[in-house]
C-alpha cells in the first residue's frame, strides 16, 4: 500500500485579527476531519490554557470537527437533508467557542473569555472567512488505493 502525506502549511498567521479582538482567548483552523491546518493565541495571557501548545490545538480541531457533524446531523433532522450548518456557539461558564465554516472543507473556530463581545468576535469571523476563505480551504485527502 502506498500513498503521499503532504505536509500542510501552518495557517496560524491568518488568525492575527481574531486574536487581537479583546476577550478572545484562542483561534484555530481545522480540517473538516478535525486536522488542525493552524492556531493561535491572543499574548499576556493566564489561566487554565495561556497558550494553546500544538497538542491541545489538535484536539481542540477534533473537538471542533466533532460538534460540527453534531450540528450537522441536527439541522438534517430538524430542516431535512442537505441543510448546512453555518455557525455554532458553546457556551460555559469561563467564556465561548464559536465554530463557523470557512472555505471548502475547513471550519474556523475560536474561544473567548466571557468579558468578549461576542457579536464582534462572530462578526470579525465572517469577514476574516471572506477575505482569506480560499487559503482556509481544506482539499478532501485522496483515497488510497491498495497495491494489486
Amino acid at each position: 500500500m502506498t500513498g503521499t502525506i503532504t505536509r500542510l502549511p501552518d495557517l496560524g498567521w491568518m488568525l492575527r485579527p481574531l486574536i487581537e479582538i479583546p476577550g478572545v482567548r484562542h483561534a484555530v483552523v481545522v480540517s473538516e476531519d478535525g486536522l488542525r491546518l493552524g492556531h493561535a493565541s491572543a499574548e499576556g495571557l493566564s489561566g487554565a490554557v495561556a497558550e494553546l501548545s500544538l497538542a491541545e490545538a489538535e484536539s481542540l480541531s477534533a473537538a471542533c470537527a466533532a460538534m460540527t457533524m453534531t450540528g450537522r446531523s441536527t439541522a438534517a433532522l430538524l430542516f431535512g437533508d442537505g441543510a448546512g450548518v453555518r455557525q455554532l456557539m458553546l457556551e460555559s461558564e469561563h467564556g465561548f467557542v464559536l465554530f463557523t465554516a470557512a472555505g471548502t472543507g475547513a471550519h474556523l473556530g475560536v474561544a473567548t473569555d466571557t468579558g468578549a463581545d461576542v457579536g464582534l468576535v462572530a462578526q470579525q469571523m465572517q469577514l476574516l472567512v471572506a477575505k482569506i476563505g480560499a487559503h482556509l480551504s481544506s482539499r478532501p485527502r485522496d483515497p488510497v488505493t491498495p497495491a494489486s
